[in-house]
């Protein structure tokens, strides 16, 4: 029985900063156990911030230098963290930043070079974990379900509230995920506007009045209305939900009070649809998780069908590069770490690049 070191890293749609978790992994009778050894955040700042945002409308070639350069900087980060803790680290699985997502085009691309992370932190690595799916016909997300089949069978539903929302669970023994919609990108984006990182707790929001009329608009856009496998992204939400933003006349606690309201109809909706039994255990993870208006909120709309838990919060935090960390030992191990079910690709895959540490 073997003991896996990883050290996870997951940068996501929130931009919040790079998350890193030390790992441990052991599989015992076809069922893996784990245990979040160190954790760390490394917050961007303000330029990386602005730069990662706006990767999308850069030129080719400053795209590829910011490919470069974020590598170097992951690297970097990652070897700080495993010298200053003393880490013993078999590999590291990083999932990157994504910069681009039109698997529709047949097209994802996920920042952070992987051979200069290697060269610059002088350890394996492995990632770039979407584009064998999305070559495959798939999605190429979401990919942290495999996490939550392999990690968290006591429950029947896996939330993660990042910048978007996104759900996992089984239906008659396969596992099924997609992206719901919104999360905190639209409250991200609102808080800025008003000079403050985030809303603490949703105690802003949760002063607020519903507008009703935006409401309406918000719960009629047709992403909703598509079937699974279906992904979404930082696109979508400038070219849609960016504008009705804009347009609206309504306070900005107002708008914080309206979108919460909106993303918890929006999840209540896909558990109740799914639900075949009362009561129902959610797991619910991601920075979302920490806003209590946002939970008191979603417990309401889901009523007797799901019971709504929060883990601890470095499970609530850290849960994906969790399962990136995974998904590099899956990877290595030659096993399936990416779900046809899921992305709708043509076949389930071990997906995933793996590079050494060169001199050159």
């Amino acid at each position: 029985m073997s003991t896996y070191k990883v050290l996870g890293l997951m940068s996501g749609t929130s931009l919040d900063g790079l998350d890193m978790a030390y790992c441990h992994f052991i599989e015992e009778n076809g069922r893996w156990k784990f245990s979040i050894e160190r954790i760390k955040e490394v917050s961007y700042t303000n330029e990386m911030r602005e730069y990662l945002k706006n990767a999308i409308f850069l030129s080719e070639e400053d795209h590829a230098q910011l490919h470069k350069d974020y590598g170097i900087w992951l690297g970097e980060q990652s070897k700080h963290f495993i010298d200053e803790e003393n880490l013993e680290v078999d590999f590291i699985s990083s999932h990157g930043h994504t910069s681009h997502h039109r698997p529709e085009d047949g097209f994802t691309f996920q920042l952070g070079d992987g051979q200069l992370l290697a060269n610059t932190s002088k350890k394996q690595v492995v990632c770039d974990f979407r584009t064998k799916d999305v070559t495959l016909g798939g999605q190429g997300a979401p990919l942290v379900p495999i996490g939550d089949k392999l990690l968290f069978r006591e429950y029947d539903f896996c939330l993660n509230l990042g910048g978007i929302s996104n759900i996992s669970f089984d239906d008659t023994g396969v596992r099924i995920a997609y992206d719901i919609g919104l999360a905190n990108m639209p409250l991200n984006y609102i808080t800025q506007r008003m000079g403050l990182d985030y809303d603490e707790n949703g105690n802003r929001a949760r002063t607020g009045t519903l507008d009703h009329d935006l409401l309406q608009k918000l719960n009629s856009l047709a992403y909703y209305k598509l079937p699974y496998p279906k992904s979404t992204g930082y696109e979508w939400f400038t070219g849609e939900i960016v504008p009705l933003i804009q347009a609206s006349k309504a306070t900005n606690i107002d708008l914080l009070h309206t979108f919460i309201h909106h993303n918890c109809e929006q999840i209540a909706n896909e558990v109740k649809k799914y639900a075949v039994k009362t009561p129902n255990k959610l797991l619910t993870t991601g920075g979302g998780a920490l806003n209590q208006f946002f939970m008191d909120t979603l417990q309401e709309k889901l009523g007797s069908t799901a019971t709504v838990s929060t883990p601890s919060k470095t499970l609530i935090a850290y849960k994906e590069a969790l399962v990136f960390a995974l998904m590099g030992v899956l990877r290595l191990k030659g096993e399936t770490n990416v779900l046809r079910s899921v992305t709708g690709a043509r076949e389930d895959s071990s997906s995933g690049e793996i590079f050494y540490p060169t001199t050159d």
